[in-house]
């Protein structure tokens, strides 16, 4: 079976098939692309990230948000997004101690991205999903 991505013809767009700095046999390249991937890789950190869209939010609040997330974790994920330069920790001046988080320019710098895997997830998310289940309906038949 052949399966058609609709990104057949953007190849080009990258490299002319001669050696580039783009081209996406460039190892380094793949480095960059990794440490992309590993600041975006965790259980939760895109759910994180997607709740903090919406601005501003306090631990409690997101932790409320993202049930069935432990405190443990979203401490973890929170941390290492801090880290990785995508969220920033504001302790509020408030009795009892409250902190709030929020995304960063660089975050804020993915936000095309998300809207593009929105808009992937909208055309191809629900035709794979069909897809998997006209399988195993078909398995289950044999």
């Amino acid at each position: 079976m052949k399966f058609e991505t609709g990104m057949e013809n953007n190849t080009s767009e990258l490299c002319d098939g001669g050696e580039c700095e783009s081209c996406p046999t460039d190892p380094n390249l793949l480095i960059e692309f990794k440490g992309a991937i590993h600041a975006l890789g965790g259980k939760w950190k895109l759910e994180i990230l997607f709740t903090l869209m919406n601005g501003g939010v306090r631990f409690g609040a997101m932790r409320r948000a993202l049930v069935p997330i432990t405190q443990h974790m979203l401490t973890n994920q929170l941390r290492e997004l801090e880290r990785d330069g995508l969220v920033s920790r504001k302790v509020l001046a408030e009795k009892p101690l409250q902190v709030a988080y929020e995304l960063t320019d660089s975050a804020w710098g993915l936000a095309p991205a998300f809207r593009e895997l929105l808009a992937w997830s909208k055309i191809y998310g629900t035709h794979r999903h069909a897809e998997a289940g006209e399988t195993t309906l078909g398995a289950g038949l044999a």
